[in-house]
């Protein structure tokens, strides 16, 4: 726009020249350079005054035309510096929250879909705004993080100064959910060897990928095509059942799969008895299933995959969410 108030200036005041007088030239005429000259020290208000209007209709084209685009020049000039000013402001202030939280913050590379309904569930479940970064090279991503609050760092995240500059090597998870399965096996072989520690999720669009993504680093590996056709495949089949799966996984009404620790009270029972529905039992970092010989009486140190309620009901207490000893604790 500043631009095109450049040339349309210098035009307005080329096709009128006869109504300008270079007071540095013996003749007096104003060619083209002249007119773009004009007008480049007319709308910054530097102004020598070698050339000026001096018929009336320059005169009045200079006050009626000339000095709102002017004002309009010197708007667009200053509006963008303060918002190039702000936005850096805003950069800097997410990146100081989130070194803040340094060692403890999540990683999320790519921005699309997945990703942004990752970073929903996770402040969902209690995240700070300021413990998530996201890599993506993409602009719109990148403008859609900034609206959300996210600290941005802009670039390829198979590249290992990309993910430097997002901490990788300090982050405590990393989720990757590119749209191409090549970058974010990549991504993983990449975050892996910068952080050997970190859990890493991914998600891959075809099935035949996911063993070669375990085998990069990630400790999950979420097929998302297959998910999708699975749910699909459900409804179809039966339509309750596809709301039933739908309900699992939309958070904040109706029922939820929440992970908890087994409470002191709950020690020796079988999982089947406990006010939860017990899906599996996490022990010594196996996950079995709570019908599985292993877990028949539940342990210290132990943790449940339940279904339950996502809000509490008077008929439906949620265990674990009311100040409970843990069996760890204790």
């Amino acid at each position: 726009m500043a631009a095109a108030i450049l040339l349309g200036t210098a035009l307005l005041v080329y096709f009128d020249r006869d109504g300008y007088r270079d007071n540095n030239d013996p003749t007096g005429r104003v060619n083209l350079i002249d007119a773009f000259y004009y007008t480049t020290v007319t709308l910054s208000t530097t102004g020598y005054g070698d050339i000026a209007p001096y018929t009336a209709q320059a005169r009045l084209i200079n006050a009626l035309v000339i000095t709102p685009l002017r004002i309009a020049f010197l708007v667009l000039l200053i509006g963008t510096t303060l918002e190039v000013l702000a936005s850096q402001g805003r950069e800097m202030y997410r990146v100081a929250r989130w070194r803040k939280n340094m060692g403890q913050h999540v990683v999320i590379i790519g921005y699309g879909t997945k990703g942004r309904s990752a970073a929903e569930t996770l402040l969902s479940n209690g995240l700070e705004r300021g413990s998530i970064v996201v890599v993506d090279p993409s602009p719109t991503a990148l403008a859609d993080a900034h609206n959300d609050g996210f600290a941005v760092v802009t670039g390829d995240a198979t590249r290992r100064q990309v993910l430097r500059q997002a901490d990788v090597h300090k982050a405590r998870q990393i989720i990757i959910t590119t749209d191409q399965d090549a970058s974010n096996v990549l991504a993983t072989l990449t975050v892996r060897q910068l952080n050997p520690d970190a859990f890493i999720v991914a998600a891959v669009r075809e099935h035949e990928n996911a063993p070669l993504m375990k085998q990069s680093g990630a400790n999950s590996v979420i097929t998302s095509s297959e998910a999708v056709g699975r749910l699909l495949g459900l409804s179809s089949l039966s339509p309750l059942l596809g709301a039933v799966m739908e309900d699992l996984l939309t958070y904040g009404d109706g029922l939820e799969v929440a992970e908890r620790d087994l409470l002191v009270s709950e020690v020796g029972k079988p999982p089947q008895t406990l006010p939860d529905q017990v899906i599996s039992v996490v022990r010594d970092e196996k996950v079995y299933r709570y019908f599985d010989p292993v877990v028949t009486q539940l342990a210290r140190g132990d943790r449940l995959i339940v279904v339950r309620p996502a809000k509490e009901r008077p008929w439906a207490p949620r265990p674990g969410t009311h100040g409970e000893e843990s069996a760890e604790d204790d």
